[in-house]
């Protein structure tokens, strides 16, 4: 709670009625905070409270305003946004170079050890191409590749001719993460990565898996050449992915607890309020390292842990998760090495992470703030170089009935942002 209108601050035996505007500041100065009409205890002859204001000493006038004047009450000065830090052009440059290295080296893995050919088929008046496996055991089998566009070719063209070892590849990969550590990339922690990298060679990415949370906030900074300024510390890694696959990929087995297992990191599966109820969140005892599986629900529920068979792991349901998993992008986990995933569009991040910040219960008080500075910074940066995305993602909170919700939030707690307000503006009359 930021702010309280008509309390009775109570100091000194006396309580005064301040009309408008008290932070909580008063707290971090020892004065106690008195909420509605308490029966105070009074010094004798102590003039009676009531609805007059008792006249203020000069220091308190400074600091509390003076309600026997006219003037308005005095307001602290409203924090002005945080602005990202720009990442250097060559270090951006450098970024998409990884970023392609590293979707042909996944490229590889993904269909390297499959017999088999590529081939460009028209489906729903788009060119696409797919990937047919030679005759074998489970007969032959077809699994979508890609869009015929460039991209595509070129993965295609640099499977069928590559002859580099594997380890090359990999030294050249870790130099180049180093490269853009010391050109202003954010990097996360040693553990965090490990896991990551883990649960990406297992194939979670490629079924569909999401990265969501704090670290999908680091590596979308690096993804759009800045390097955010709001507190980005956590071992929390957020999972999330659509219950079922509509793309079929080529066969894979993969399960979360056994990649984590393997680990020998110390990994327990959590036991969640039911203890009937399978896990969906994974822990090392005595540290905060935590990995959280997560899907998605429908607005009423049921809320209870869904199974995911192509994980072999039962994730949570949360709502509006299909809002922030419709559009998601390739990014970049650096620590040291560098790990491809897959998070959300940046734009729909921002919007989704007001929404979380208001479905967390008062103990995560912290979190939800740490959820509203995120957003303010993504949507803030939006604004200035890809207002678009914003569009976009704004018409489908409108379609998806979000939108009053999220106008709501902002104008709430994000009052103080004069760009973001006048997008609201501009989009209630449209």
């Amino acid at each position: 709670m930021n702010h309280f209108k008509n309390c009775d601050l109570a100091f000194d035996g006396y309580t005064s009625r301040l009309e408008s505007g008290i932070p909580n500041v008063y707290s971090t100065l020892g004065i106690p905070l008195f909420l509605g009409d308490f029966d105070m205890p009074k010094r004798p002859n102590a003039p009676e409270a009531g609805p007059k204001s008792i006249p203020l000493s000069l220091s308190e006038s400074r600091l509390f305003g003076d309600p026997s004047q006219d003037s308005e009450p005095a307001q602290l000065p409203v924090p002005t946004p945080k602005l990202p830090k720009p990442i250097p052009t060559d270090t951006q440059t450098l970024y998409i170079e990884l970023l392609e290295r590293l979707k042909g080296m996944e490229f590889d893995r993904t269909f390297g050890s499959l017999p088999g050919s590529f081939s460009r088929k028209s489906k729903g008046g788009k060119e696409n191409w797919y990937f047919r496996t030679s005759e074998g055991a489970r007969g032959r089998e077809e699994f979508y590749v890609g869009p015929d566009n460039e991209k595509t070719r070129k993965l295609i063209d640099e499977h069928q001719t590559s002859r580099t070892e594997s380890m090359e590849i990999t030294a050249d990969i870790n130099r180049m993460a180093s490269m853009l550590i010391i050109g202003g990339c954010a990097s996360v922690d040693h553990a965090s990565a490990k896991v990551i990298n883990a649960l990406a060679a297992s194939g979670l990415f490629r079924l569909g898996g999401v990265l969501v949370g704090t670290h999908a906030y680091v590596a979308m900074g690096n993804m759009l050449g800045v390097r955010w300024q709001s507190a980005s510390r956590t071992q929390d890694i957020d999972l999330a992915s659509f219950r079922s696959l509509e793309i079929v990929v080529p066969p894979m087995d993969t399960g979360v607890w056994g990649t984590l297992e393997a680990l020998n990191m110390g990994f327990l599966p959590t036991p969640g309020l039911d203890p009937r109820s399978p896990s969906t969140s994974y822990a090392i005892r005595g540290q905060k390292l935590r990995v959280d599986l997560l899907t998605t629900a429908s607005r009423t529920g049921p809320f209870s842990p869904v199974f995911i068979p192509r994980f072999n792991a039962s994730a949570l349901p949360m709502p509006y998760m299909d809002y922030l998993l419709e559009g998601n992008v390739d990014g970049i986990v650096i620590n040291g090495g560098a790990t491809l995933v897959k998070i959300p569009d940046p734009a729909r991040f921002g919007f989704h992470k007001l929404i979380v910040s208001e479905e967390r219960p008062i103990i995560e008080h912290a979190k939800a703030t740490k959820d509203r500075a995120q957003a303010s910074e993504v949507l803030n940066h939006l604004l200035r170089t890809r207002p678009g995305d914003l569009e976009l993602a704004y018409d489908r909170l409108e379609a998806k009935g979000l939108h009053k919700r999220v106008a709501k939030i902002i104008r709430q707690h994000l009052s103080q942002e004069q760009g973001i307000v006048a997008f609201l503006d501009r989009r209630s009359k449209a």
